[in-house]
């Protein structure tokens, strides 16, 4: 006679289904994990610059007629034309770079976030208007707009960032509204409203949360492209002004020692391709992190 099998309560039956699903760092492949820790390890590596440089960005360390070459006389990285060390000062201008593309970014998932927020929850006319702003910011090209903007302010990094922030913010407000408007269709999200909960209440507790994740990705994957417009207006000479330690800046002033000091140029170029690299790397991880959990 078969025995009966014991009384299993629903926890105990969701218990063993959760003991048969994979981890959640089982789901996520190790590329994906190398990405995530480069991307902590630069923002760490941002953070401790000044403590690790050797010397400080604009001090003159040799006084040579000319330049030093990479791994002579203790410079890792050699010196420039007018006797900084490149390794401070590429240590110093990934700290600008990184942290400043972090505040342009920032500031448009906030700002085009609220706008979103508010277009997809209340909809109608003020989504229409909105909307209509948006789409205007949209068809106006970034980069030139920003040219303009920091022509019209004046050269500096400062100028710079605020540009960058006028024409970034709506491509989050269009992610952010599209997000709300998809879960505004949703059962729990009508069950919500049909109880009574108002209208701010509903988009910060059950629509907001959910345009997390979207919102998240884009940004980091929008981190390499912000890096690389900085570097275009700072080689413009639109962006930090010299001897400030920003990288694009620094390969624009050793431009003219191409032929015969590579490495004034060079160096803070490859500093620029590493830093878009492990963002765009570390976004893809995100994205396929998110989308296991």
């Amino acid at each position: 006679m078969a025995v009966a099998e014991p009384y299993m309560t629903r926890r105990t039956l969701r218990g063993r289904a959760l003991t048969r699903r994979p981890s959640f760092l089982a789901r996520v492949s190790w590329g994906d994990r190398i990405g995530v820790a480069l991307l902590f390890g630069i923002t760490i590596l941002a953070v401790i610059a000044p403590w690790i440089a050797p010397y400080k960005p604009t001090e003159l360390v040799s006084h040579a007629a000319l330049p030093i070459p990479p791994f002579h006389h203790g410079f890792l990285f050699g010196t420039d034309d007018v006797g900084h060390d490149i390794f401070s000062r590429v240590l110093y201008g990934m700290r600008t770079t990184w942290f400043a593309s972090l505040v342009v970014i920032t500031s448009g998932v906030v700002i085009g976030g609220i706008i979103g927020v508010v277009a997809g929850t209340f909809g109608g006319v003020t989504d229409g208007i909105l909307m209509r702003i948006t789409d205007i910011f949209l068809a106006l090209p970034a980069p030139l707009l920003a040219i303009a903007v920091v022509a019209t302010l004046g050269p500096s990094l400062n100028h710079t960032l605020i540009a960058i922030a006028i024409v970034w913010w709506p491509f989050y407000a269009r992610i952010v509204r599209g997000e709300v408007k998809a879960l505004a269709a949703r059962p729990h999200i009508e069950a919500a409203r049909l109880s009574g909960v108002g209208r701010t209440r509903l988009a910060l507790r059950h629509l907001l949360p959910g345009a997390v994740p979207a919102t998240l990705v884009t940004a980091s994957l929008d981190v390499g492209n912000l890096i690389l417009l900085l570097a275009i207006l700072s080689f413009l000479g639109l962006g930090a002004q010299w001897p400030s330690p920003e990288l694009a800046l620094n390969s624009a002033h050793g431009l003219q020692y191409i032929l015969t000091d590579w490495w004034i140029a060079v160096i803070p170029a490859l500093a620029i391709f590493v830093l878009a690299l492990v963002a765009n790397i570390a976004g893809d991880g995100l994205r396929d992190m998110l989308g296991a959990r």
